[in-house]
């Protein structure tokens, strides 16, 4: 197998989760796009180290949420508009109107966030990341992580507090 199709297979298998996260990074599916883009093409320039490294999947993270940040800094982070989520293929049973309102619940919630918190969130809450993952992942110290859990939790509370209804559901509801 050459580092190409490796790379292709580690990219398939993951694509649907990655797309998740930079969307919940994000707040917009072009946006989303975009960021995960970019951090696909540093990797993939990389590849032989990262596979070698035995951790390209914490490789992978940290680039995301670098480069999430990274955009921030570069003074791309401000949409005129907010693109609804398009509609789900297929309901199963599931009530569709729920799953719709649960998104844009967590979309506007995240929206009020700062990145940094959003993106510790999302590690923690959405990836389910320790808070020493969650530092590693972003390259800060675990104190920082804990200090950006709770200002966002705060600041969530107190600015969103339509999200009880989401702590009482199972997180394949927020996707």
């Amino acid at each position: 197998m050459t580092d190409d199709d490796g790379f292709r297979e580690f990219v398939h298998a993951r694509l649907g989760r990655l797309s998740r996260i930079a969307y919940l990074l994000t707040g917009d599916h072009h946006a989303a796009e975009d960021l995960l883009q970019n951090a696909l093409v540093k990797i993939a320039s990389r590849w032989s180290k990262v596979s070698a490294g035995g951790a390209p999947d914490a490789y992978l993270r940290k680039v995301l949420y670098h480069e999430h940040v990274s955009a921030w800094r570069r003074g791309r982070h401000l949409r005129a508009e907010w693109p609804t989520a398009e509609p789900p293929e297929g309901g199963g049973g599931r009530d569709l109107a729920a799953d719709t309102v649960r998104r844009l619940l967590l979309e506007q919630a995240l929206a009020k966030l700062t990145r940094k918190q959003r993106a510790v969130i999302v590690l923690r809450f959405v990836e389910d990341l320790s808070e020493a993952d969650a530092a590693a992942a972003l390259g800060v110290s675990v104190g920082t992580v804990k200090s950006q859990t709770s200002y966002a939790l705060k600041k969530l509370r107190e600015q969103a507090p339509e999200l009880h209804v989401l702590v009482r559901e199972p997180k394949e509801a927020w996707a």
